[in-house]
């Protein structure tokens, strides 16, 4: 594990949060003291606190108090007092009515007024001068959340020794929602103040770039924002990247495995009367977490008799938050009567179908409820992460239980087999509610078990670690940009000649783009294959000619192959053949010129251009096939129709499924998989390619299909290039005197291999030249 001393050295670390880690504790004497508050951002925190030591600058919790710096533990706390007006207005007013809301797909209307503004403006200037006065010097300031976004850019203002960082815990509004901030600039600017800010998924990194380009004329590339130069021509890159934050997971599963714990869990579960299955809910009580849409959901299975009381408990957790807030106190009624009303319409006496409680627990309590319950219900509208997610997998280490997570959280970009769940389909919430509750629990150990290596993997400390690695690499950027920006200012002054104009500086031509180089074995090849009397070129299309996309209807040939491949197919004794397992229409869709060319389409069940066709594809499907396939199409279509990234290709004699389009590797595999075992005793061919399978009602495949075009020239040798495991087959049954080339990675029987279309494009250019003497460029 790495020491986090070796990633910071001997940088002191200040953290600075709305609030300050602390609870305060009375004593049965009325003596007060101070101890750790349980609450997210300590708990992410702890490692580095621990490890590091902090000042910590917050708000200790209480109005028009006035505390002393004192300490607790390795933390040296310095406390910002508020006043009512600060409270109400920057607190409740902008922060909790303002950027809450609009942070959180306006699902509350914000609401903005200027004098919340000024507050907001007023409260971050008295944080900013507080860390200025108290920070040591190059010091590394980690500033937390929304509710001081301003503070970056102005401690930058008065301490620009500090290296700054910034993470917020919610999401970033998407654009057309952020562009209604009417003070976006200064806050975008704010940000822009610090060296990295962080985010919680990648579509929040990207909705702040744009942002920082838009209200700023900051410059992107990839990750990094380019600022513009200052009055003394300086330049500053920020780092505008997510780090998805995390939990202490070795932690909740050393507390799971307590005696205690285990005990409070059998004992919860016979307090609601050993029901067969406990969904439990664990929230803020807030607009933004779904609560009504899940009671609604669960309702409503009572009333279809798919949740009989009795076998079915659903215990909602729902903590008190910003109860001075009248949304807020609006929500607690609206939730506590739907509650009321469905426990009325389907309990019994000694037994309700939801238990609801609105307060907080302990952490061992909490990980009790994780035990007890069968299945964690998540089903927030919209969540920068969500934790608790997190928590209860990391408490389940006998692998059981079922995790439903809404994925409009954070945590859903990590956790992907969940049961995902879009929290405003009610119908497919109740789908999802009624999937956990009779998963068997081979599939549970399945999903669970990637859920907890996803979780352990990614743990509170991981984060903690790439956070500040990356603290540390923009602060290093930043010191020998200002350490060559001083260096060439010093000989500027002590080598310029006296000249009222500088010198123009000479710009360096951008070098030409290096040629592709081609190994010796595959360029004798070539030289043979010059002079041959009769030649066949055979190429893949996806992945050979044309680079992969992610959506197959974009591919284009690359221009150098078509023009390559063009000349040779003029040559004599030259017959150029494109193998490909597209249907024709999607290979002509594309745009390619093989006017003459001999084309074999859907694996060799298509064929044009081909003068002999006593052995051609045979006739159409049957209806017996036909009615095959379409059965096949829709069971297919019925589990996996809604799947984000899962493509239906009709072809003449079946059909294809494409995952390029499915983000992880991992699940492109699994839908595959499933795909594969849904076409098990169909009677239909099935075929395995790159994020693809393919179910066809006629048996034939590229290397049947090249067997029966070289009969027509059965003296002709055979160079073919291809990419995919279809291609084996042709690779399989090619003579001594033809060459195969792989395309990219993977297990092969091809003789030569090369890395991408682009060099494929380059070995058709040289052997065009070689064998009709026209040199085709690469531009």
């Amino acid at each position: 594990m790495t020491e986090l001393t070796d990633i910071v050295g001997s940088r002191e670390i200040v953290v600075v949060a709305n609030r300050l880690p602390v609870d305060r504790v009375v004593g049965p004497d009325g003596s007060s003291s101070w101890r750790t508050s349980p609450g997210g951002l300590v708990t992410a925190m702890e490692s580095v606190v621990e490890e590091l030591g902090c000042l910590w600058v917050g708000w200790p919790g209480d109005i028009d108090e006035e505390l002393a710096p004192f300490e607790l533990g390795a933390m040296r706390i310095l406390p910002v007092s508020l006043s009512t007006e600060d409270f109400e207005g920057y607190y409740e007013g902008f922060s909790n009515g303002a950027l809450w809301p609009l942070y959180h797909d306006v699902i509350a209307q914000p609401e903005f007024h200027r004098e919340w503004w000024e507050s907001y403006e007023r409260v971050n200037r008295r944080f900013a001068d507080t860390v200025a006065a108290e920070a040591p010097a190059d010091a590394i300031v980690w500033v937390h959340d929304y509710q001081l976004q301003l503070v970056p850019a102005m401690l930058r203002e008065q301490r620009p020794d500090l290296t700054i960082a910034f993470f917020l815990h919610i999401p970033f509004p998407a654009r057309r929602l952020f562009a209604q901030l009417p003070w976006r600039r200064e806050i975008v600017e704010g940000l822009l103040g610090a060296d990295v800010v962080g985010f919680q998924r990648e579509q929040d990194a990207l909705s702040f770039r744009f942002a920082a380009e838009r209200y700023c004329g900051a410059l992107a590339h990839g990750n990094m924002l380019r600022l513009a130069a200052d009055d003394d021509g300086r330049q500053r890159s920020v780092l505008a990247q997510e780090f998805p934050i995390s939990i202490d997971a070795a932690a909740f599963a050393r507390l799971a495995e307590s005696p205690a714990v285990q005990r409070r869990a059998a004992e919860i579960r016979r307090e609601l009367g050993d029901p067969d299955t406990v969904l439990l809910g664990v929230d803020r009580l807030d607009y933004t977490k779904g609560i009504r849409h899940r009671l609604k959901a669960f309702a409503e299975l009572l009333a279809e008799g798919e949740a009989p009381l009795g076998e079915v408990v659903l215990v909602q957790v729902a903590s008190p938050s910003r109860e001075r807030v009248a949304a807020y106190r609006r929500l607690r009624d609206e939730v506590e009567q739907t509650v009321g009303r469905i426990n009325g319409e389907h309990g019994a006496i000694g037994r309700t179908p939801v238990v609801y409680l609105h307060q907080g627990f302990s952490r061992d309590e909490m990980v009790a409820l994780y035990l007890a319950a069968d299945v964690l219900v998540v089903t927030a509208l919209r969540d920068g992460m969500n934790l608790v997610a997190k928590e209860y997998v990391a408490s389940r280490s006998d692998e059981t239980g079922v995790l439903v997570l809404s994925e409009f959280t954070g945590a859903a970009d990590e956790l992907r087999r969940a049961v995902l769940v879009n929290p405003h389909d009610i119908e497919g919430m109740k789908a999802a509610f009624l999937r956990a509750i009779h998963m068997p629990e081979r599939e549970q150990r399945r999903r669970m078990s990637a859920l907890r290596a996803a979780v352990s993997g990614n743990d509170v400390r991981h984060w903690a670690e790439n956070f500040l690695r990356a603290t540390e690499a923009m602060a290093a950027q930043r010191e020998t940009a200002l350490r060559d920006t001083a260096q060439r200012e010093s000989a500027s002054y002590e080598s310029a000649p006296e000249a009222e104009s500088p010198p123009e500086v000479a710009r360096e031509a951008a070098p030409p783009t290096a040629p592709i180089l081609l190994t010796s074995r595959i360029s004798g090849h070539l030289r043979r294959f010059a002079t041959v009397p009769e030649l066949i070129i055979a190429c893949d299309f996806d992945g050979t000619l044309a680079p992969i996309v992610s959506r197959p209807g974009d591919a284009r040939i690359l221009d150098r192959a078509q023009r390559a491949l063009q000349a040779l197919h003029r040559a004599p004794g030259t017959h150029v053949v494109v193998l490909t397992g597209r249907s024709l229409e999607s290979l002509l869709a594309t745009g390619i010129d093989a006017d003459g060319w001999v084309v074999s389409g859907s694996h060799g069940a298509e064929l044009v251009g081909f003068e002999t066709d006593a052995d051609a594809p045979g006739p159409g499907l049957t209806d017996e096939e036909s009615d095959r396939l379409a059965a096949l199409q829709q069971r297919i279509a019925r589990v996996f129709g809604r799947e984000p990234g899962v493509r239906f290709e009709s072809k003449p004699f079946g059909f294809a499924v494409h995952t390029r389009q499915v983000r992880e590797e991992d699940r492109s595999d699994d839908i595959l998989e499933a795909v594969s075992r849904l076409g098990e005793g169909t009677g239909l061919t099935a075929r395995e390619g790159k994020r693809i399978r393919e179910f066809s009602a006629k048996e034939s495949d590229k290397g049947s299909a090249l067997r029966m075009i070289r009969s027509r020239w059965p003296s002709a040798a055979v160079l073919f290039l291809g990419d995919d495991v279809t291609d084996e087959d042709v690779f399989t049954g090619l003579r001594i005197d033809d060459l195969g080339i792989k395309v990219g990675p993977g297990d092969t029987a091809a003789g030569e291999r090369v890395p991408d279309p682009e060099t494929a494009a380059a070995i058709l250019a040289r052997l065009a030249e070689l064998r009709t003497g026209i040199v085709i460029g690469s531009s």
